[in-house]
């Protein structure tokens, strides 16, 4: 594959490698944002384990990348379309075309810091872009036999960030918890997930949402917490953490997720919501030095000493919340999930991973995401990630 996508036409060529849209399948699943962090991860895992292909739309934003989907390149079963959930027309083709029996929603814009500088952009597609995905499912499910309808599901993937801020001592996030979204992102899922909500119980779309918790692991964008402050460790840099450092949050390795998906996408009840979480609380002060301890190991400082020197404090952003945590029980008890890795063995594989796909890293930060930190915060990193 190309290192770094530089231009329109080697960007032209290098699509065409992934688009099949002459093929057309009996059984397939639509995912929505498959170039995503944890859409990505989906696609990879799902095709890993089943012959069912996937119809891919992603709008390859800059956290849309398909370096992360090269280990697919010239594979049939992946049908990579570049496009816009809101793009009616381009969507109900790709529908009536592929007929999947299933849409996974992995599209959204999901950073913090950028739904505070530019709202529009959230709104856009996460309010209105599920909206017209909505509208286009609902149309083709329309269309299907009664037999086709009853199978079919539409499968929503949301955050623990609408239900907004836990005090230390409150109880983790249940399924019913009240919507007290913080933040322009937060509002613009929460927006999402009432959309989605509203369309089965008014047509009957048989839809499924689902509510995570902080994911991490391979292919995450690098302006997320964790990888970071691996990158930024290892290229000598501040590792900046908001205000006190003190925020929690439940860290759940992202193909725990995908696993979870797979299983409420399976055994899920229409119009109900799961929740998925990693049960592993920490503070941001606490992930920071257990991924310098696991640097420390794995690719110590040329000039010794500990990462954690570079460990620093910066000014809080505003409305961040103080705490999330997900209690996810009662997918555990009738679905039968619970995740495989701890917060520590899922940290020691993202740290290996991060430190063997060095021109991974190089392709996902050039282009636009360089544009927009230099547009926000001048040269250099993001002042502090999101979390």
């Amino acid at each position: 594959m190309p290192s770094g996508i530089k231009n329109a036409s080697i960007l032209t060529e290098y699509l065409l490698q992934f688009t099949q849209t002459n093929k057309r399948y009996t059984n397939m699943l639509m995912i929505t944002g498959g170039a995503g962090f944890i859409g990505a991860n989906f696609v990879k895992d799902w095709l890993a384990q089943y012959d069912e292909p996937v119809l891919n739309l992603d709008k390859l934003t800059y956290a849309g990348n398909l370096s992360s989907l090269a280990a697919l390149q010239g594979d049939t079963r992946h049908v990579f379309v570049k496009g816009d959930i809101a793009d009616r027309s381009l969507v109900r083709q790709l529908l009536s075309r592929h007929r999947p029996r299933a849409v996974l929603n992995f599209a959204a814009e999901s950073h913090v810091d950028r739904s505070i500088h530019g709202p529009q952009a959230f709104v856009d597609t996460n309010v209105t872009g599920t909206f017209q995905l909505l509208e286009s499912v609902r149309d083709y499910w329309s269309e299907l036999s009664r037999q086709e309808q009853q199978a079919f599901r539409f499968l929503h993937v949301s955050t623990d960030e609408v239900f907004g801020s836990l005090y230390p001592t409150e109880p983790a996030f249940t399924e019913v918890h009240p919507y007290r979204p913080n933040s322009p992102y937060s509002a613009s899922k929460a927006a999402s997930d009432h959309l989605v909500r509203a369309w089965h119980h008014t047509y009957g779309l048989p839809v499924l949402t689902t509510h995570c918790s902080n994911n991490y692991g391979p292919y995450q964008f690098p302006e997320k917490l964790i990888p970071l402050m691996i990158l930024n460790a290892l290229s000598g840099k501040a590792l900046p953490l908001y205000g006190d450092g003190q925020q929690v949050r439940d860290w759940l390795y992202v193909k725990d997720h995908c696993a979870a998906l797979r299983r409420v996408l399976e055994a899920g009840s229409p119009g109900e919501t799961y929740n998925i979480g990693g049960c592993s609380e920490r503070t941001n002060l606490q992930v920071a030095t257990t991924l310098c301890t696991l640097l420390d190991t794995l690719c110590p400082r040329a000039e010794g000493g500990s990462y954690a020197a570079q460990i620093t404090f910066v000014k809080d952003r505003p409305g961040h919340d103080r705490r999330y945590a997900i209690d996810a029980s009662r997918l555990e008890s009738e679905l039968g999930w619970k995740p495989a890795e701890t917060f520590e063995s899922g940290l020691c594989k993202t740290v290996n991973w991060y430190l063997a796909h060095q021109p991974w890293v190089d392709d996902v930060t050039s282009g636009s995401y360089r544009h927009w930190v230099t547009q926000h915060y001048g040269e250099g990193e993001p002042s502090c990630p999101a979390s």
